[in-house]
Parts: structure tokens; sequence; C-alpha cells
């Protein structure tokens, strides 16, 4: 009887050690059940040419990068300078799903902070993004020639995600 204390201590040691897990963890890398798996088709409309459509299946046969963003995203602010950067570098084209935004909103946006992608598809209800799994924006998903999503960034890509993580497997799958 005297050792019920220890209940207590024991569930709060347990708790300890999980929270010291996920500590652990880094919140940009929650694994996606969509890794390895063929990107989800998609048409939507173009927000510079709202009278065009854009297909996910126009990019077949490259690797490029899908960057989901909203004018309405303050974290979408920090990366765009290094999207900028990485469009004057023509690594792999860069596509942006502007995610449930308004097209004046982002047009204006665009505008204003320059324009990195080499085209923007308007998903205004946000479906493509569900089907893309999409937590929160930003998120960039690299796409290999066969329309398999390699990799995904959860958060805005800082200088060092995109020298030490996304460059080198964009050179590995571009070779």
């Amino acid at each position: 009887m005297k050792r019920i204390w220890l209940i207590p201590f024991v569930l709060f040691v347990i708790l300890l050690a999980f929270l010291a897990a996920g500590l652990t963890h880094d919140p940009h890398k929650i694994p996606s059940p969509l890794i390895g798996k063929q990107a989800p088709a998609f048409d939507l409309p173009r927000l510079n040419s709202p009278g065009q459509m854009f297909s996910s299946s126009q990019m077949k046969g490259k690797v490029w990068l899908l960057n989901v963003w909203a004018s309405w995203c303050v974290s979408c602010r920090e990366e765009h300078p290094i999207l900028v950067d990485y469009a004057r570098s023509l690594h792999v084209p860069l596509i942006g799903l502007d995610y449930k935004d308004t097209s004046p909103d982002a047009r204006m946006w665009l505008a204003q902070f320059g324009d990195p992608y080499e085209m923007v598809a308007v998903d205004a209800n946000g479906h493509v993004g569900i089907n893309y799994g999409v937590y929160g924006v930003p998120e960039t998903y690299v796409i290999d020639r066969n329309g398999t999503i390699v990799d995904k960034h959860i958060g805005p890509i800082t200088p060092r995600v995109m020298t030490e993580e996304l460059l080198p497997l964009i050179k590995r799958l571009s070779s």
C-alpha cells in the first residue's frame, strides 16, 4: 500500500520519455504517405492566364518543384526571396500552387515580392492541396521525371534546406 505513490511517478516518467522523444524530431519532416507514390494529377486554371488550364501531366518527363503558397501566408514571405534566387539558377521548373487564395491578392503579392514561378496554378477551393496532403502553407514537393513524389518539405524553405537538401536531390534526380 505504501508504494501506491509510485504509480503517478512512473506515469510522469513515461510521459517525460514521450516528450523527450518528440523533441528530437524535426517538425518539417512529417512522413508523408505520398513519398514514393505517383503525384496526384490535377488540372487547374493558370493565375496569369485564367482562361488557360495547367495540367500536372504537362510536367511528365521533367524533374520539378511544386511549391504550395498563398498571399495570406506569413511564412511564405520568409521563403519567397530564396525561391526568387532559386528561379534565377534555372535548375528545374518551379510551379506554384496558389492555395485557398484569391487571384487578385495572389497577383498583387507576386507583383510586390517577385514571381519566381514558371507557372502558378490556382487551387482556390483547396481540393488539390487536400489530394497532396497539405498540412499548411508553405509546402514544397520534389517530383521526378516519372511523376513520383520524391520529397516533401513542410514549412518555409531556408537557405540551408535549399543548399543541403533540395539542390543535391534535384541534381541527383536530374542526372
